[in-house]
């Protein structure tokens, strides 16, 4: 297949850009490096350095004549979101319909859509959660990407465009960006390979799921040949919480400190717990990395690194 990733430049577009060109397929790459970064593209991949809001992203579908595209482009800090939500619809809703009116133009057969399982749920809603889970965004990183779902879903009815729509839950692995708001496993990890006190906020009880980005890559291929105008929570469905993370990194690295807890952060959820088992029935899909082994080959990623 010919296959557009989107953000193929990033945590886990790379990865997944990687695993289509390890199974054969031919992948253009579209980045415009905000948090993307060069080392993390492959070389067997066409790249562009070019905003998905670019009218330009037209001569690409022209020139390419893809088959599916990957969308994993984003604007993903729920703090940027609060702070400009202009910005923030501006990419993840008018970025995502130039893609989407691109698919449409030049005949492309699925979109895949990149969503949030721990952004778009209502706080409220009871856990697990599955995929007909009661909606209730908080932020303005989870309202807009709600309402991409819902575009891709009016693409899809109007004009025919298959879609899967991808709800992850916390992905962790190699290549994650440790500043900023990145995941708490990227920050502890980098944090304590630097002999640095890792800063929990709060008590360290709020809950998630954690899924390995290789897990999450595999439900990536999958959605290329099933799962066609349906969403998906990939996550483990496992809860763990944010001081289980600290002791398995603490006993990983073998670090001697503890870490320091501070206020917590206002409107963070409590809890965040995904069902996956629509992915198992329909995807054949099931996370096959423990948090042990993930976290493992994840801190080796970051110590090579240090």
């Amino acid at each position: 297949m010919k296959v557009l990733v989107t953000g193929g430049a990033g945590f886990i577009g790379s990865h997944v850009v990687d695993e289509y060109i390890k199974q054969g397929h031919e992948v253009v790459v579209i980045d415009n490096l905000t948090t993307g970064k060069l080392e993390n593209l492959n070389p067997d991949a066409k790249f562009y350095n070019i905003d998905i809001r670019d009218e330009k992203v037209e001569e690409i579908f022209k020139t390419h004549n893809f088959d599916v595209v990957n969308n994993h482009a984003a604007q993903m800090n729920v703090r940027v979101s609060v702070e400009n939500p202009i910005l923030d619809a501006e990419i993840n809703v008018l970025g995502l319909i130039n893609l989407l009116k691109n698919c449409v133009k030049y005949k492309v057969k699925k979109f895949i859509d990149v969503s949030s399982g721990g952004v778009i749920y209502a706080p409220d809603a009871s856990f697990p959660l599955i995929e007909d889970s009661k909606k209730g965004p908080i932020s303005p990183y989870g309202i807009t990407k709600l309402t991409g779902e819902r575009y891709v879903e009016f693409f899809s009815k109007t004009y025919g465009l298959k879609f899967s729509a991808l709800r992850y839950s916390n992905v962790y692995g190699p290549r994650q960006n440790p500043k900023g708001e990145a995941g708490v496993i990227s920050i502890f990890a980098t944090s304590m390979l630097n002999n640095e006190q890792p800063i929990i906020f709060g008590d360290g009880t709020q809950i998630r799921d954690y899924v390995y980005v290789k897990d999450v890559v595999a439900a990536n291929v999958a959605v290329l040949t099933k799962g066609d105008n349906e969403a998906f929570n990939i996550g483990t469905g496992i809860e763990t919480d944010v001081n289980g993370i600290f002791k398995v990194l603490k006993d990983t690295i073998e670090f001697d400190n503890d870490a320091k807890h501070i206020d917590a952060k206002p409107g963070d959820l409590q809890r965040n717990v995904l069902d996956n088992s629509k992915a198992k029935t329909i995807l054949d899909w099931t996370p096959s990395f423990m948090l042990t082994e993930g976290l493992k080959e994840t801190v080796e990623w970051f110590r090579s690194k240090a």
